[in-house]
C-alpha cells in the first residue's frame, strides 16, 4: 500500500541480450496507426460502475506486438506519477506500456460514491480498461505495485485467461500477515515513544495533523518505504502523493502504511495462490514495510513464478534499489516473451 506523505514533505541479474522478437526501436516509436496519436498516447477510458460511468486516465509508451505492461500503482488513491521511474528503463527494452490512473485518483473521475471503493469492483474496471487498450493473452503482462499487487492478484484469479505474466511488487498476500509484521517486527524497532504519539494521533484520527506525518516519515517511512532523505525524495514520488485522494486511500488501506486498518485489513489469498498458474515475478525488498521472507514464500506458492529480492530496496524498490529492480524485472518479461520461463 502507498502512503500519505506528501504533506509532510512541502535474486537476479539482467541479460544484455534482447530477445530476437523484440521490437527494433525504429518499430517501437513507429505510432502509424494508433488511434491516441494526437493526444501523445493518453486515452479517457469510459467504465461502467454501479453508479453510473466514469473516465480513467490512461497513457501508452511505445509499440511492441508481443509485450504490453498495464502497470497498477498502489494506495488505492495515489496515482501513476510514481510509476515513472519506467520510463528510463522500459524504452531501452522496447517494453510497449500504459500508466493508468484507477477510478478517484487524480488524472481520473473522482466520484463521491463511497460505494465504489471496493476490491471486486475495481477488478472489474481493469478488465475494462483491457478491453478498451485490446490487451490480451498474446501480449498483456500485469503489474501491480504494493495496492496493485492486490487488485493484479485478484485480477489473475477471475481473468488468468487475457494474461502472459504477472508481476505482484512489494506486496504481500494477506493483510492480517503485514499487520503481523508490523506489529511484531517494525513497530518494536521504533522509539515507542513515538510510537505512543502516532498512536495517539491515530486514536483521536487527527490524520491531517502535521505532526503525525512528521513523525511517521522520520521514523518509520525513510527506513521502510523509501531509504532516502526526504529532502531528495524524486519528484514522481512527490507529485503522486500531492496528488493523492485521502477519500479512497483512508477507508480502503487505513490512514499510513504503518499496518492497514481499512476495509482492506481482513484480505488474504495465501490459500488461493497456487490457482495462479501464470508465469510471475515477485518482487520483495529487504527493508519493505512489507515481510520479504513472506513475499519469498509466495514466489513458491505460484505454480509458476520466481522471485526477485532487492537487498538494499524498501516499499519503494524501483528508486532505493532501482538497478536491481529493473534488471530482475526487465529479464522476467524477456524471458516469458521468449519462451525461457
Amino acid at each position: 500500500m502507498l502512503l500519505l506523505v506528501v504533506g509532510a514533505l512541502v535474486l537476479l541479474g539482467c541479460s544484455n541480450d534482447a530477445p530476437s522478437n523484440l521490437a527494433v526501436s525504429t518499430d517501437y516509436l513507429d505510432n502509424s496507426g494508433r488511434t491516441d496519436v494526437l493526444s501523445g498516447g493518453v486515452r479517457m477510458i469510459p467504465v461502467e460502475t454501479p453508479k453510473g460511468t466514469f473516465r480513467v486516465w490512461t497513457k501508452r509508451i511505445g509499440n511492441n506486438p508481443t509485450i504490453k505492461v498495464l502497470l497498477l500503482h498502489g494506495g488505492p488513491g495515489i496515482t501513476h506519477e510514481y510509476l515513472e521511474a519506467f520510463d528510463s528503463y522500459f524504452p531501452a527494452a522496447s517494453i510497449e506500456y500504459y500508466y493508468y490512473d484507477q477510478l478517484g485518483s487524480y488524472y481520473s473521475d473522482q466520484p463521491e460514491e463511497p460505494e465504489l471503493w471496493d476490491l471486486p469492483r475495481f477488478v472489474e474496471e481493469v478488465e475494462q480498461v483491457r478491453q478498451a487498450l485490446g490487451l490480451s493473452g498474446d501480449n498483456f503482462y500485469l503489474y501491480g505495485q504494493s495496492w496493485g499487487g492486490v487488485l493484479a492478484i485478484e485480477y489473475a484469479l477471475k481473468y488468468p485467461q487475457h494474461l502472459k505474466g504477472l508481476v505482484i511488487s512489494n506486496m504481500m498476500a494477506s493483510f492480517p500477515a503485514y499487520n503481523e509484521y508490523a506489529e511484531t517486527v517494525l513497530m518494536p524497532a521504533m522509539d515507542q515513544t513515538v510510537l505512543a504519539e502516532i498512536k495517539a494521533y491515530e486514536k483521536a484520527k487527527e490524520y491531517a495533523d502535521p505532526r503525525y506525518m512528521e513523525l511517521l516519515v522520520e521514523h518509520h517511512y525513510v527506513e521502510h518505504f523509501l531509504r532516502m532523505p526526504p529532502a531528495e525524495w524524486p519528484d514522481p514520488v512527490n507529485r503522486a502523493f500531492k496528488h493523492m485522494n485521502r477519500n479512497v486511500y483512508i477507508p480502503m488501506q487505513g490512514p499510513s502504511e504503518l499496518g492497514a486498518s481499512g476495509k482492506l485489513g481482513q484480505w488474504d489469498r495465501t490459500t488461493d495462490l497456487a490457482r495462479i498458474k501464470t508465469p510471475t515475478l515477485v518482487i520483495g525488498a529487504q527493508y519493505d514495510t512489507m515481510d520479504p521472507k513472506h513475499m519469498e514464500w509466495m514466489a513458491g506458492e505460484f505454480t509458476n513464478s520466481r522471485y526477485l529480492h532487492c537487498p538494499d530496496g524498501s516499499h519503494l524498490a524501483l528508486y532505493d534499489d532501482q538497478v536491481v529492480y529493473f534488471d530482475g524485472l526487465i529479464r522476467f518479461i524477456r524471458d516469458v516473451d521468449a519462451g525461457r520461463f
